[in-house]
């Protein structure tokens, strides 16, 4: 199993917003996964969009430091991806929802790689069917699963049902790394490694608690030793 990594989440409102994330970051983790969404796929706007599918010119110098993970929360995910490749981001993902066929999502995959993205994957809904996946697999080195309904913000109530979906994904591409975001806490890291997560994007379990250091390093060596 490939080593489990911790991805602290960012949630930006704006540039000076993720320049503050970054540095909070970087005190005590080398990776950052930051939500872009868009106000239309998700009920909020974030950076690098200013109001509903509105985007405004951005960059990732302040977060340069960092292994960055875009997850794009947006309608249109397609020139935005090449945008954020270009700009640096490790990995960058849109959600299966927004792919109207496989040929599609190939074409934009590859596309992010090409403009330097080092990896591309997909998230899916909670109530998305897991089998909508399946024309995408071979075209991702990750996917990412949504654990709540209640998407967009940080501090969603985990939802148990994810658990049997990622069992199903995992028997099935045993090789293929897989993701969870929402919910991911001390109470809930054990089972979701044991489903096949090796990924972990944690938002409010580091970021509102006492000592987020500590949380982090507490979570990295649960994923990595359950």
């Amino acid at each position: 199993m490939s080593k489990a990594e911790i991805f602290p989440t960012a949630v930006p409102k704006d540039e000076n917003d993720l320049k503050e994330c970054a540095r909070f970051v970087s005190t005590f983790s080398k990776n950052l996964h930051i939500d872009a969404d868009d106000g239309i796929f998700t009920p909020i706007t974030c950076w690098p969009y200013t109001a509903g599918g509105i985007l405004e010119e951005f960059d990732l110098s302040s977060v340069q430091a960092l292994e960055t993970e875009v997850h794009l929360m947006v309608q249109d995910p397609r020139e935005i991806g090449r945008k954020f490749a270009r700009a640096g981001a490790r990995a960058v993902f849109g959600h299966v929802e927004t792919f109207t066929d496989a040929e599609d999502a190939r074409q934009t995959l590859e596309s992010w790689r090409r403009e330097g993205a080092r990896e591309v994957g997909m998230a899916i809904l909670l109530d998305t069917p897991v089998e909508a996946l399946g024309p995408f697999v071979s075209l991702c080195d990750f996917v990412c699963f949504m654990s709540s309904a209640q998407i967009g913000s940080q501090g969603a109530q985990f939802d148990f049902r994810v658990l049997e979906r990622i069992r199903t994904t995992h028997d099935l591409y045993p090789d293929l790394q897989i993701e969870v975001d929402i919910g991911v806490s001390e109470k809930t890291i054990d089972s979701l490694v044991q489903a096949g997560v090796t990924r972990f994007a944690v938002g409010s379990a580091i970021t509102r608690a006492d000592d987020p250091a500590a949380v982090y390093n507490r979570l990295l060596e649960l994923a990595n030793t359950v």
